[in-house]
């Protein structure tokens, strides 16, 4: 979301007005934010393993400098994170005080009331530096940290919750040196995506194939491309019927877009897809053996730098595929936040952490100095020098470009979130290995998952 041409302008007049009154002598009641308000504490941190967080920890002393804050940290492996934070919050004493955390995982921990509410603090002067701008985020992304506490409640609305990181959206990386020399055409819709797939199996040798999509039975196989898109095609997760919160994974439109992308795989996927996570979905792209991959930005951004994998610099970047040629791309999005753990007893330091880390300088310096390849703010996709090392990569800026007006949370808030997704991802499975009927399959998917959700109260 770029900040409105009425806010630029205040923002450029409210620029000249501090000029001058700096010429004239500091005014009376003129605020001084005070970063050492919280010098002496020390905070207990816990972040997943990940570039985002190989960025902060970077910048730890910087941050001691600026604010006289101590910060101890914790690093786990994303694979068993979750479990970890759960636990530690279930537990009540405070630890850690700031966590990383993701939207799907945040509608769980702020019903549990594990958060702590952000918007007091973000519309306290003497707590928030007047630099923050929560206008250059982008609102898709800002409104992942935002929900009311009421199931079926889109993002965006009620309380803060957290604060982004940075982001992926889906998309395809492919293997722009073979399309080149093949003269082979970057497919544009899902339909066109299934046919190029099935035809590229063995297109580097026996085992090289199509497309890399992840298959796992966990929720993380339905997010990125199944669930950009299944939304791009009209099908939605829930509907509210009688008041009751109920699965529409039984409807035409969802059966359809999970056949056509169950077929996709069948033809085009890897042989070992049930095991797929995103590590291996990157890594068959990174070594030559998948020719594309429908997955996050990010990690096939990775696999492209020079130097990490057998195809660095031989991998571009387009859309993600539409449902009809001519329509707008359209993808979900996974949002790595930061939240403040209610039971903190150090909640005015937690708070400087987190403005800091997400503020637009760290976000800036992140973007050019570390790997934090998707930044939350406008402002960073507007700088020059990160346009330079971005545009080194063919297709990225575009493709994000085309795509972040679009981008969101695509999932609708329930507190069965996991539970249902990971019975999803399960179905998926057995449509595409089993041979399942999709219509009878998922139909009978929406009758478990309403099970629970239409026990829900929605107000």
């Amino acid at each position: 979301m770029k900040v409105p041409k009425q806010k630029r302008h205040g923002l450029v007049a409210m620029s000249l007005s501090l000029a001058v009154a700096s010429l004239c002598g500091p005014r009376a009641d003129a605020v001084v934010f005070d970063w050492k308000q919280a010098q002496g504490s020390t905070l207990n941190v816990s972040f997943a393993q990940h570039p985002y967080a190989d960025a902060i920890i970077q910048r730890l002393p910087q941050f001691k400098e600026l604010t006289g804050i101590d910060v101890k940290y914790e690093l786990t492996a994303e694979e068993s994170y979750f479990d970890k934070i759960t636990t530690q919050l279930s537990g009540g004493i405070g630890v850690p005080d700031v966590f990383m955390t993701g939207a799907y995982q945040m509608w769980d921990y702020a019903s549990a009331k594990r958060l702590e509410p952000l918007d007091s603090l973000l519309n306290d002067a003497s707590a928030t530096h007047p630099d923050y701008d929560v206008g250059d985020i982008f609102e898709g992304v800002f409104n992942a940290g935002k929900w009311d506490l009421k199931p079926a409640s889109l993002p965006g609305s009620g309380k803060l919750w957290c604060l982004p990181l940075g982001f992926e959206l889906y998309c395809l990386a492919y293997n722009k040196k073979y399309f080149d020399e093949k003269g082979l055409k970057v497919p544009t819709t899902l339909d066109e995506l299934s046919e190029l797939a099935a035809k590229l199996k063995d297109w580097n040798g026996p085992g090289s194939y199509g497309v890399a999509v992840r298959g796992t039975r966990n929720w993380a196989t339905i997010h990125p491309g199944y669930l950009s898109s299944f939304r791009a095609a009209g099908a939605k997760d829930f509907v509210i019927e009688g008041g009751k919160l109920v699965s529409a994974l039984g409807s035409l439109e969802a059966i359809e877009i999970t056949r056509k992308f169950a077929d996709m795989i069948k033809k085009g996927g890897p042989p070992g897809w049930s095991n797929y996570t995103w590590y291996q979905c990157g890594a068959d792209l990174g070594a030559g053996k998948a020719a594309i991959l429908y997955d996050a930005d990010i990690i096939g951004y990775f696999q492209n730098v020079p130097g990490s994998t057998s195809q660095s610099g031989n991998i571009g970047f387009a859309p993600p595929p539409v449902s009809r040629a001519g329509e707008r791309p359209l993808s979900n999005e996974w949002v790595w936040q930061l939240a403040m753990n209610s039971a903190s007893k150090s909640k005015r330091a937690a708070w400087l952490f987190m403005q800091y880390f997400t503020g637009p300088e760290f976000t800036l310096w992140a973007a050019l100095n570390a790997k934090t390849v998707d930044p939350a703010r406008q402002s960073v996709w507007d700088n020059q020098e990160f346009k330079d090392k971005i545009g080194k990569v063919p297709g990225y800026y575009d493709t994000f470009t085309k795509t972040i007006p679009n981008t969101a949370i695509q999932f609708t808030p329930q507190p069965y979130f996991i539970q249902s997704t990971t019975e999803w991802a399960a179905t998926l499975q057995k449509i595409v290995l089993s041979g399942a009927d999709p219509k009878q399959a998922m139909e009978s998917l929406a009758r478990k998952i309403s099970r629970d959700t239409s026990k829900l109260k929605l107000e």
